[in-house]
This record gives C-alpha cells, sequence and structure tokens, in this order.
C-alpha cells in the first residue's frame, strides 16, 4: 500500500515498517531533521540507518539531491528499501555494509547523520570529515554518555562549531481509565558545522 506524502517532518512512527529493529522516535526525528538544516539538492549520508525513517524523512526534502542509506543489517536493508517503496522515493540510495569502509566511494556529502556507529564513531568521523564539504552538516544522536563524549571531542579538535541538545519526551498512554505519562529513553543530539580555521 502506497503511503500518504507528509510535507514537514515528524511523520508518525506507525506508518514506517519496522521489524525488529530499533527506530528513531518521530519527536526526536523531527528534531534532527531540523538540524540537519536539509536544502533541495542536498547530498546526505544516514550512517546506521537501521529502518530507514531518518533517509525517508531527509528524503521528501532533498527532491533535487539524494540520501545514501547506510545499513550493515539484511533486514535493515529490506526494510529501508520497503519503506522506500511505501513513500515512492526515488532518491535513496541503500547501501549494505559497514561505514567507514562504505562510505569511501561515495560522492562528497552536504550532511551527514550518524544515528549508529558500532563502536567505531572516531574512524566514521575521520571519513566524513575528509569527504564532507565546506559549510557542511554532521549531527549525531546519542543514547548512550560514551558516544555523546566521543562525538564532542573529536568534532571540537576538528574545529567544528559544536551544539548540543537533550530531548526527553513523554507520551500519554492509557492506563485502565486514566492516562500517564511513559518516558522514552533520553537522546543527546549533536549538530555540528564545517568551517573554520582548524578544519584540515
Amino acid at each position: 500500500m502506497k503511503q500518504k506524502i507528509f510535507e514537514v517532518p515528524g511523520i508518525p512512527d506507525e506508518c514506517f515498517d519496522r521489524g525488529n529493529l530499533p527506530m528513531t522516535k518521530e519527536e526526536v526525528r523531527c528534531i534532527t531533521i531540523s538540524k540537519l538544516r536539509l536544502s533541495q539538492d542536498s547530498i546526505v549520508y544516514d550512517v546506521g540507518a537501521g529502518t530507514g525513517t531518518v533517509s525517508i524523512e531527509a528524503g521528501l526534502i532533498v527532491q533535487k539531491g539524494k540520501v545514501y542509506s547506510i545499513e550493515k543489517t539484511e533486514e535493515g536493508c529490506e526494510l529501508i528499501q520497503k519503506n522506500t517503496r511505501k513513500f515512492r522515493l526515488h532518491n535513496i540510495e541503500v547501501i549494505k555494509g559497514e561505514a567507514p569502509e562504505v562510505l569511501k566511494p561515495l560522492p562528497a556529502p552536504h550532511r551527514v547523520f550518524i544515528g549508529g556507529s558500532g563502536g567505531r564513531l572516531k574512524e566514521i568521523l575521520k571519513v566524513c570529515h575528509q569527504k564532507l564539504r565546506k559549510n557542511g552538516i554532521i549531527v549525531i544522536n546519542c543514547i548512550t554518555i560514551e558516544t555523546l563524549t566521543t562525538g564532542v571531542q573529536v568534532l571540537k579538535e576538528k574545529g567544528y562549531s559544536v551544539e548540543i541538545v537533550n530531548i526527553i519526551v513523554s507520551k500519554g498512554e492509557k492506563a485502565g481509565k486514566v492516562t500517564m505519562m511513559k518516558s522514552l529513553n533520553p537522546v543527546f543530539i549533536i549538530s555540528a558545522r564545517k568551517g573554520g580555521i582548524n578544519n584540515d
């Protein structure tokens, strides 16, 4: 069944096929897309794409650009392709493999989103820094303090202008006849712009 095309970020979670993989929830995804500052012709990497929710949101915006959706699991790649067809997008290329190796032959990006790094964030950031265009933006979603610390440290060492936002979302759930607020896991969003005297 073809999915309705949305014109603003924050597509409802239930609109995606997700299988057994974790996904970036709609409220966090909305802020993530905002931090990427996408243009219609942006070239985007989605590293550790999972089910492809961020790729889909980005693909709807960069209609004259392209999204490279990098995912190492077979299930994830199949879900991304399924979601891509559902939203009738033709500007998303699914790449099965592990970053940073699969990034090296790709065109230079304007924007990079890292949703999963498999413990190789430093290596991934090194390659992304080398390939990212001037004034390009890297956004990293982190659920652990260690990932947050590593990301901020590496980006600052390379001269990026770094911003950190902590997102804590609670959603109402029915509990009998009443509604209770249930918190989702906190997410740290790092957004960093390339540019400056130390960006070598």
